[in-house]
């Protein structure tokens, strides 16, 4: 039996068996799915990597405003191209550990606080130019500048001093920091010339694929870097394409059709269909990933806490899990932080829907008058029924939810981040503190519910440096029942992460943290033959 499931695993891996007809007899012969899919794995990695062909994608998440400077990365589409053209001083591989690219090697100081990187050598730029500590010391300069407008720009605000010596760069922090190394890690900091100052958006690193063509919101194509320094890794296709489809529908057709070998964010409620098309499979894993409706704590209505009660207590968090993600996710509770991260705070409270208390806090709030919410399908998938959901349940407890949907051109542009009351989402972040700190420090630039808290700032800071795991713990209890209890996140739901992908795909691995591969799926996987 073995054997011949054995025979059957290396057809599949050579393109002429599908791994549906793989597992039908697999199950014909009794072995368990578990079983099969461990076969399956080893037999794709017996079989090696594919060369050549035009990998493509259609994916949510692009708008004719993108731009090819990794300062200003937002949403999927440019999150997912700048991993198959930008290169990093390190990554997360798919169990979590690190990956070391442009940093061959790096180490710290005992207290944490002075970390230096060893720049690996003869690593080329797209432009035939060597990658030198000053390029990384120039990218990290840029992306700490406050007219970068980087969405790395709270984690850089750390970094006391930058300096490069020889074929290292040495960072000083302004407090110690243990986490350092994932924080570099971020999707912001590709590595540049120069580090992008003179010309950022000219989609130049050194990454496994070149830039040839930039069609914002429509699509972006990558060539082979015929010079990429790890090309037994990454880049096995001759070009990658990434074709820019925000209709849930159009993606689904596109993939049936063939037009695109994998597709981001299927929505629940179109799994079991998706699961039946010939030749294609659905790939999903839970994660920190989360979709959020957010308040401004600095505007009005929001900035009074008993209407930002008021509205996180008329939230339906169970009834969201089942009629919007159909089981594919968990409750969340209005912190960012789920146990998918180390020192996970998993003795706080859950919150439920109560519409008496929200009733209640509403009242006292001082509030009248419907509360305009801004969504949009490309917020995440199923925001404007989730938005519906929420109006009702709101209406319950006496509160009137106007809703107002937006275009999806230009909604992270114009709505997120900008507008005082939206929904949106977040992928996650490696760490706590990277969470926090991108996205609820004073001072960071994507601190989209406008939290402004003194303490907690202090309490972000004090962790990094905190090295007693049972203290830190707690202090990342305190910033979760701040956030929770204090600011303007309302988080039903923790979302996994469900992709799409035609069965002529080899190589795909499941992230962690964010859709398609952690990013990496067109600079991993490989066509079969």
């Amino acid at each position: 039996m073995s054997r011949e499931l054995e025979y059957y695993s290396r057809l599949v891996a050579r393109g002429r068996l599908s791994r549906r007809e793989f597992l039908g007899r697999a199950a014909a012969l009794g072995v368990t799915a578990t079983l099969a899919n461990t076969m399956l794995v080893d037999a794709v990695r017996a079989a090696g990597p594919v060369r050549g062909g035009l990998l493509k994608a259609g994916l949510v998440g692009g708008e004719s405003t993108n731009s090819l400077d990794p300062a200003s990365f937002l949403t999927q589409v440019m999150f997912t191209f700048g991993k198959s053209w930008g290169e990093y001083l390190l990554t997360i591989n798919p169990d979590g550990s690190l990956r070391r690219c442009i940093a061959e090697d790096y180490g710290a100081s005992e207290d944490a606080k002075i970390w230096t990187f060893k720049i690996r050598q003869g690593v080329e730029f797209h432009n035939g130019k060597t990658v030198t500590a000053e390029d990384v010391v120039a990218t990290l300069e840029r992306h700490s500048n406050e007219e970068s407008k980087s969405g790395a720009l709270g984690i850089m605000r750390g970094i006391e001093k930058l300096e490069a010596s020889g074929n290292e760069v040495i960072v000083t922090l302004k407090e110690p920091n243990a986490d350092l190394p994932y924080l570099m890690t971020d999707y912001h900091l590709i590595i540049q010339p120069n580090g992008g100052k003179d010309n950022p958006a000219e989609g130049v690193s050194a990454g496994p694929y070149k830039v040839v063509v930039d069609e914002p919101g429509v699509r972006h194509v990558g060539e082979r870097f015929a010079n990429y320094w790890d090309a037994d890794t990454l880049g096995f296709a001759d070009q990658v394409e990434v074709i820019v489809i925000n209709d849930a529908t159009a993606r689904t057709a596109a993939l049936q059709g063939g037009q695109v070998h994998m597709i981001n964010r299927v929505e629940p409620k179109i799994i079991e269909m998706v699961q039946r098309i010939a030749g294609v499979r659905i790939e999903n894993a839970a994660g920190p990933g989360h979709y959020v409706f957010i308040m401004h704590c600095n505007t009005a209505p929001f900035d009074n806490n008993d209407l930002r009660m008021a509205l996180k207590l008329a939230m339906n968090r169970e009834e969201m899990v089942e009629k919007i993600l159909r089981g594919y996710g968990t409750a969340g509770n209005d912190f960012p932080i789920n146990a998918s991260y180390p020192l996970f705070p998993d003795d706080i409270e859950q919150r439920v829907y109560d519409p008496e208390q929200a009733a209640f806090h509403y009242k006292k709030s001082g509030h009248d008058g419907s509360i305009l919410l801004r969504t949009s399908e490309v917020a995440f998938p199923g925001a404007v029924d989730a938005a519906q959901l929420y109006q009702q349940s709101c209406a319950a407890a006496g509160i009137a939810i106007e809703i107002k949907r937006e275009p999806g051109d230009g909604y992270w542009t114009e709505v997120w981040n900008k507008q005082p009351f939206s929904t949106s989402y977040w992928g996650g972040r490696p760490t706590q503190d990277q969470m926090y700190s991108t996205a609820y420090l004073s001072t960071a630039d994507w601190n989209d519910t406008r939290f402004f808290n003194e303490k907690f700032d202090q309490l972000v800071l004090a962790a990094r440096a905190e090295l007693d795991e049972t203290r830190r713990k707690q202090m990342y209890r305190d910033m979760a029942v701040m956030v929770r209890d204090e600011g303007g996140l309302i988080l039903p739901m923790f979302n996994d992460v469900i992709d799409a992908v035609s069965e002529k795909v080899g190589g795909y691995v499941t992230g962690k943290t964010h859709e398609l591969s952690d990013g990496f799926a067109l600079a991993k996987c490989w066509l079969n033959a």
